[in-house]
């Protein structure tokens, strides 16, 4: 029969806000679990190499490492005595009920060992901070190896310590493109150029906020010195348009885009001897858990779906809150910032604290300013063709969406599910549900539908026999009861 617990906080998620978070909730005395898919601590923004590896991670390829140690030191103090960490577990399904929060939990099939743990997690606060994933568009060819999101080719350099490829391409908006070509500089690979689609001047109504956030304009400067030590070309208003190649990568074909988003007749152009591509479009929130939940959800700046929260970070649902990326995509710092808010608040401390209040609102008015900066361009859909696939899972392609749109009335992506199959595959649309949800809509992305995408009452696979267990969970009970 299944094992259950029982605490006062649950957290899930183990990366800069849910670090945060559970070692703040410990240090307030509450009774704290915090669980993740990872074998160790650090999510995806301070993923490393193996603990148990010799030698160690000194850092060298994270940025704000010490920010990690220093919460790490702090969450380690807090373990074994009101806090627990399981590690290498998924969560499946959460429940609201009368006294908190029911979880279900299974072990994680990206964890490098076997993950012990309870099937049964019981909580009376919630904090989710499930983080986010590489937001995708589809492009001709972006279906062959070699092809990754820029994150993905971010974290096989820092959980191996090597490469997937020699000489790369990065491609799509925003700033986190420089740390994944500088990652991959750094680490002896060759980045034949980093196509922003964005104008720079698009920051320019933003300076009086991006200059009360001094460490970013630092931590641009580091990536520019990288830039240069490395001869990395850094094109603005460039998008790739066709990856290309007959069994895997081997070029990729660019072009100028206009101040609208649409590609420039007469600027493409050819970089060949290309083996490996990475695609950033900006990030989704890992929403299934809050959305299942009946959290409220609103369309952020960035056009991505996220959590509403007060300042607390309290949902709309009671006793749930929200940290990091599922409350809106805003970078490490606002993550750890919120990660703090959330579980001094969850432990039911008495008094908010004013001063990360401000931070977390300096850090949300930049969050801001980045993604109006940095828009997804307006003419993406141009650059498909009717063959292009967009749903890789079910190989549902551009066409097909498009006949299912204007024949079959597919207005959103619920629809465009059940007419086409897209979504249906192995990622249940995270990596098309963007795209889809944009060429379904009159207008782009509607709210209804990146929620459509979002709801799932199961979060990731589980086995039959994990189902059976839920059975075995009320025998147990009743057998405790008496």
């Amino acid at each position: 029969m299944s094992s259950i617990e029982h605490y006062d906080v649950a957290i899930i998620g183990a990366g800069p806000a849910g670090l945060a978070a559970a070692a703040t909730a410990a240090e307030h005395g509450a009774r704290v679990v915090c669980i993740d898919a990872n074998d160790q601590p650090g999510g995806q923004f301070w993923r490393h190499r193996p603990e148990d590896t010799h030698p160690g991670d000194d850092g060298s390829l994270h940025h704000d490492w010490k920010t990690y140690l220093r919460l790490r030191e702090r969450f380690d103090a807090a373990l074994g005595g009101s806090l627990r960490f399981y590690s290498g577990r998924h969560v499946w399904m959460a429940q609201r009920e009368e006294s908190g929060f029911t979880l279900r939990t299974t072990a994680s099939a990206q964890a490098g060992r076997a993950a012990p743990g309870p099937q049964t997690v019981r909580a009376t606060r919630l904090v989710v901070c499930a983080g986010g994933y590489d937001r995708q568009l589809p492009v001709p060819g972006w279906d062959l190896p070699g092809v990754m999101a820029a994150g993905g080719i971010q974290a096989f350099i820092k959980a191996n310590g090597m490469l997937p490829g020699k000489r790369f391409v990065v491609a799509g908006t925003g700033p986190f493109l420089l740390p994944v070509a500088a990652n991959i500089a750094d680490a002896g690979g060759a980045v034949a150029a980093v196509c922003e689609s964005a104008d720079l001047t698009g920051w320019f109504p933003h300076l009086a906020t991006a200059a009360r956030v001094p460490a970013k304009a630092l931590e641009g400067a580091e990536y520019a010195k990288s830039f240069l030590k490395h001869r990395i070309p850094y094109r603005t208003r460039t998008v790739v348009t066709e990856v290309l190649g007959s069994d895997r990568v081997q070029a990729v074909r660019t072009a100028k885009v206009d101040s609208r988003g649409r590609t420039v007749p007469g600027s493409e152009r050819l970089i060949e001897d290309v083996d490996a591509v990475g695609f950033g479009w900006g990030f989704t929130a890992q929403l299934e858990l809050p959305v299942a939940l009946g959290a409220e959800t609103r369309v952020d700046d960035d056009g991505s779906l996220v959590g509403v929260v007060d300042a607390q970070q309290h949902s709309s649902v009671p006793g749930l809150y929200l940290a990091g990326e599922v409350s809106g995509v805003g970078g490490a710092a606002l993550a750890v910032v919120e990660g703090l808010i959330a579980g001094r608040a969850a432990a039911a401390s008495s008094a908010a604290d004013p001063r990360l209040a401000r931070k977390a609102a300096t850090y949300r008015a930049f969050a801001r300013a980045m993604h109006l900066a940095h828009p997804v361009p307006a003419g993406w859909q141009d650059w498909l063709r009717p063959d292009t696939t967009v749903c890789r899972c079910e190989e549902v392609t551009a066409g097909d969406i498009a006949a299912a749109k204007n024949h079959l009335c597919a207005t959103d992506a619920r629809t465009m599910k059940s007419m086409t199959r897209t979504g249906m595959g192995w990622c249940q649309g995270k990596v098309c549900g963007f795209a889809v949800s944009c060429l379904a809509g009159a207008e782009g992305a509607s709210a209804e539908s990146l929620q459509s995408v979002a709801k799932r009452p199961v979060g990731v696979p589980v086995t039959l026999s994990e189902l059976l267990t839920l059975e075995d969970e009320q025998v147990l009970e009743i057998t405790t009861d008496h």
